[in-house]
């Protein structure tokens, strides 16, 4: 069996980004620039003032204190889009707001507080604003300039730049078509709900569970639905995937005698790279291609399927999406209890990560780890990752999780 980290490698390993298309602006907060941003123009155009106050020359006010004052004649009044129609001399002052360009000849700006306020003239009482609180033309970017590179992931500031670069329409990465399916007699969606009730039929949750984690790392779901526990229909639903960027499938990877998947996949011209992993949960993991489309098969469990779709599927959607940070980042944790592990395989727990007040972050499991607790996994914010030579690990040790979104940094009280 391969390693979980041989098996990322070689899942991850041909994916490449996929084409590009022109999104609106405001849909592409979670894309990925394929193109580099530049500038059109220089922001700001001019030099302009960062305080609500006065122009003047730093040789004016130098020296001015409390105790010392310096009185200024005022020559206008220049609002945020407004221009100054004469320039600074010797003994004179603008009055000006933020945002608005600096008079020739100004090289300082004194801000309000330490003045009288004065409209005609100003009395200057501190000048610890010499040569200060100006923002210098194309401070924020300059005509031509590559102000945002391709690859770069857009949040919400890069979605302000963007429209202060006048780009209303941005390339982005294609979000991945994703195939989600499942095989089983005994599971019916929502729409059965009642079989469910009457004791015949469970739910597939894997198919709500795995959509809802496509879309949360930037995919398309496609749910497909699940075969009867036959190849013919476990084919059918496979022949259906034409068109997508990545087939995910569930259940019918083990070696139970009604486990087609392997069989069916290689019946249809599916390359085969690996079929079992060194981890618990999710051990009986395969993946390949089929008909030049990467396809990761994930175990039926509901746990299995959720940590193995973590390490392995993820990962694929970022990349596909044009991300160059495929993976979440192992954190140091503090144990809050014993933990201890039976086989030697790399093991991946449910786990509660919190703050502690010294800062750092303790983790404790969230009970019982059996792959088909689902309640588990929605009560976990993080996956404690417990190496296989790590038989037992008391309290106090620590060990690296990964956490499953921002709530293992949160605190319940704002402290810096």
């Amino acid at each position: 069996m391969l390693s979980v980290a041989e098996a990322v490698a070689r899942v991850t390993g041909g994916i490449q980004p996929l084409p590009v298309e022109r999104v609106a602006l405001l849909d592409a907060p979670g894309r990925v620039l394929a193109t580099a941003a530049v500038a059109s123009y220089t922001l700001p155009h001019w030099d302009n003032s960062a305080m609500d106050g006065y122009a003047v020359r730093a040789a004016d006010i130098q020296g001015a204190s409390a105790a010392s004052t310096v009185r200024l004649r005022v020559l206008e009044t220049v609002a945020a889009g407004a221009f100054p129609t004469v320039s600074v001399q010797a003994g004179q002052a603008t009055r000006i707001m933020t945002g608005a360009p600096l008079p020739d000849g100004a090289d300082t700006v004194v801000r309000v507080e330490d003045t009288d306020g004065g409209v005609d003239e100003v009395v200057i009482r501190d000048d610890r604003d010499t040569r200060k609180n100006i923002r210098p033309r194309g401070e924020d970017f300059v005509a031509g300039q590559d102000v945002i590179p391709a690859g770069t992931p857009v949040h919400a500031a890069q979605v302000g730049v963007l429209a202060s670069l006048g780009m209303g329409n941005v390339d982005v990465h294609r979000r991945p078509v994703v195939a989600i399916l499942g095989s089983g007699d005994e599971l019916v969606d929502l729409d059965a709900f009642h079989e469910v009730l009457a004791g015949r039929k469970i739910v597939s949750s894997n198919s709500y569970t795995l959509s809802a984690l496509v879309t949360a790392a930037g995919g398309v779901p496609r749910l497909l639905g699940n075969a009867a526990d036959t190849p013919e229909a476990l084919r059918e639903l496979l022949e259906r995937t034409a068109g997508c960027d990545l087939i995910v499938t569930s259940a019918g990877a083990s070696v139970g005698e009604f486990d087609y998947t392997k069989a069916v996949l290689a019946s249809l011209g599916a390359t085969l790279d690996f079929w079992k992993v060194r981890m618990r949960p999710g051990a009986p993991i395969g993946f390949g291609t089929l008909r030049g489309t990467p396809w990761v098969a994930l175990p039926g469990n509901p746990v299995s399927a959720m940590v193995t779709f973590e390490l392995f599927v993820r990962p694929v959607i970022r990349r596909l999406l044009g991300h160059t940070r495929l993976f979440r980042r192992p954190t140091p944790v503090v144990l809050e209890e014993p933990v201890s592990i039976g086989a030697r395989l790399t093991h991946f727990l449910r786990a509660v990560v919190h703050v502690r007040d010294d800062g750092t972050l303790g983790a404790r499991l969230t009970g019982p780890q059996g792959s088909g607790i689902l309640t588990s996994m929605s009560r976990a914010n993080a996956l404690l990752v417990v190496p296989e030579d790590r038989p037992q690990s008391a309290a106090g040790e620590r060990l690296h999780a990964l956490l499953l979104g921002e709530e293992g940094q949160l605190a319940d009280t704002f402290a810096l």
